[in-house]
């Protein structure tokens, strides 16, 4: 087999023998991608530095029998330094690559989109270009899109009739009429749908006008959606600062995740 090559961010690596490392990527073309990095943890390695977590790279590969094994890495974006320099961002960004690597599902399933988002979050990140906990909401919002799992939110998940709905339910798909409303279903307060959705689209000022209580109630039903279809609770999640001060966004700096 030939040589091949993509960009990719990187999710995770651990040790392998005395030298190596395993190095788990989300590639544009060739969706989870798990490699070999030879004698990276030798101090005198050519590309050990490019490959830490939240890295975005161009790679290459060899393809092995079992692994494949990384042959050349160059840095696209050095998006590392930005998110460790402050806890927060780190642990946020943490969330964003354990959530990509659990949608990206089988290796080498295509995850173009998935591949961009992670890219945009990262970036928005480590440039601090809003709340971290926005960029977060925002991201898992349209990656549970990319998988086809976006809650419903202005009809009914079970009859699609048009909202708006007062109910949301998560094993039901979301918002919920009063005729199709299970036993358990969340009541959130006036809004907190229009929050989510403003934050799946990009409508910043949206976010920006509502209250404090509606966006952790936004924040609270987007995990919990999330983590019932994963069927798995993401560890990264609990560990997340998220009532850090954050600083003024200029108007140049106001783009889209």
């Amino acid at each position: 087999m030939r040589f091949y090559s993509d960009e990719a961010v990187v999710l995770r690596q651990h040790k392998l023998g005395e030298a190596d490392r395993i190095i788990t990527f989300l590639t544009a073309e060739h969706g989870l991608v798990r490699a070999v990095a030879k004698g990276v943890r030798r101090t005198r390695s050519k590309f050990g530095a490019r490959l830490e977590p939240f890295a975005h790279v161009d790679v290459h590969f060899y393809p092995g029998r079992n692994l494949d094994v990384i042959t050349q890495v160059h840095s696209l974006h050095a998006f590392s330094d930005g998110i460790t320099a402050d806890y927060g961002r780190y642990t946020t960004a943490c969330a964003v690559l354990e959530t990509a690597e659990r949608l990206a599902g089988e290796e080498r399933a295509p995850a173009e989109q998935l591949h961009r988002l992670t890219v945009g979050a990262l970036a928005a990140l480590a440039e601090d270009r809003r709340d971290r906990q926005w960029i977060l909401d925002a991201f898992l919002l349209r990656a549970m899109s990319a998988a086809g799992w976006m809650p419903a939110l202005d009809i009914c998940a079970r009859c699609a009739d048009p909202g708006p709905h007062r109910a949301f339910h998560v094993s039901a798909g979301g918002a919920v009429c009063v005729r199709c409303r299970p036993a358990g279903a969340a009541t959130p307060s006036m809004g907190v749908l229009d929050v989510m959705d403003a934050l799946a689209r990009g409508k910043w000022d949206d976010v920006s006008a509502a209250t404090d209580s509606q966006r952790r109630q936004a924040t609270g039903l987007t995990a919990a959606h999330l983590q019932w279809h994963l069927e798995r609770q993401l560890r990264t999640l609990p560990l997340i600062e998220r009532h850090a001060p954050h600083r003024h966004v200029t108007a140049q700096e106001d783009q889209a995740v």
